[in-house]
């Protein structure tokens, strides 16, 4: 990998369709400016669709030949994810890259329509549900990857296998962290099924580092404006943070790089916070096969969905 990778290293991606979840804020549309602007066609699947528009919009205005298609999707809902899948089927025969990008970071306990807990729910089993949905389209479209952007909290995250959806012991942050680190052990128990099945189809996943996105802004909002903890992400961020366009690097990499590998993690380089995307390591929980493959297992019985 370059030392320091762009997005003006984005190959062409003229013919392809590329899928990414919440791609109407954050990352998700930094992502959607920058596939569009190398030719792809993205769906940009996103629950509220009037934030969509607008989002739609926006792009067009800086990427004018832009081709972007608006699905809803709603990842706190299996029947949601299930009818944007059958959709998607019915209008493409091949997915070149999926974006696994949509996601809540520490908010007060709620629950999805499913009865999930909402971190959970919305960050990892939405997205599994959703891949495995889509994955005979994406088997079959040559070279193609699934992408799952986790967070540097899953270093310190924690797959608490006795209560899940945290209903005896809450913590926004702990079922944050948990959530993000079940992107991981999704994203490389994904890729060792699909090599193990023989399709050249890759899985990896990403952090942004220190980024300040819509996310930081609605986990206040839901929690009541800690003044603590506003003051300490402000401060944090003036040290360590850097913008979006930086931060979307990693995730970027990943899903297009002719480079990148499955299996593999990739993060900015510097002291993990902030730079270029590098490959790095995560958490010493992802080398526990026996942790991944059981965590595979209970998604599946959780969502109804089995694949691979």
């Amino acid at each position: 990998m370059s030392n320091k990778w762009t997005q003006n290293d984005i190959p062409d991606l003229t013919g392809k369709v590329i899928v990414i979840t919440g791609a109407n804020s954050g990352l998700g549309l930094e992502s959607t400016k920058a596939i569009a602007a190398k030719g792809a066609t993205v769906v940009m699947a996103c629950r509220n669709m009037t934030k969509a528009e607008k989002a739609k919009a926006d792009v067009l205005g800086q990427v004018p030949d832009a081709k972007l298609d608006l699905m809803k999707l709603d990842n706190s809902s299996l029947e949601s994810v299930k009818a944007f899948a059958d959709a998607f089927k019915a209008k493409y025969d091949r997915l070149d890259v999926l974006f696994n990008n949509a996601g809540v970071m520490a908010i007060p306990r709620t629950e999805t329509a499913d009865g999930f807990e909402m971190q959970l729910g919305v960050n990892h089993l939405g997205h599994f549900a959703l891949t495995g949905h889509l994955i005979e389209v994406i088997t079959k479209t040559p070279g193609a990857r699934v992408h799952n952007t986790s967070s540097s909290a899953a270093f310190n995250g924690k797959i608490n296998f006795d209560d899940l959806m945290s209903k005896d012991n809450y913590g926004r942050w702990g079922a944050y962290g948990q959530s993000k680190l079940a992107n991981i052990f999704f994203s490389n128990e994904l890729n060792r099924r699909l090599n193990e099945a023989g399709h050249d189809t890759i899985s990896n996943s990403s952090h942004p580092g220190f980024v300040m996105t819509n996310l930081q802004a609605n986990s206040m909002q839901q929690s009541g404006e800690p003044l603590l903890e506003r003051v300490g992400m402000k401060v944090a961020f003036a040290i360590m943070g850097q913008e979006a366009s930086m931060g979307v690097l990693p995730q970027l990499h990943g899903a297009t790089a002719p480079t990148a590998k499955g299996g593999v993690f990739y993060g900015p380089k510097t002291m993990r916070m902030r730079g270029y995307p590098a490959e790095q390591k995560s958490n010493s929980a992802v080398n526990d096969a026996a942790a991944l493959k059981r965590f595979w297992e209970v998604s599946q019985e959780l969502t109804g969905v089995s694949y691979l």
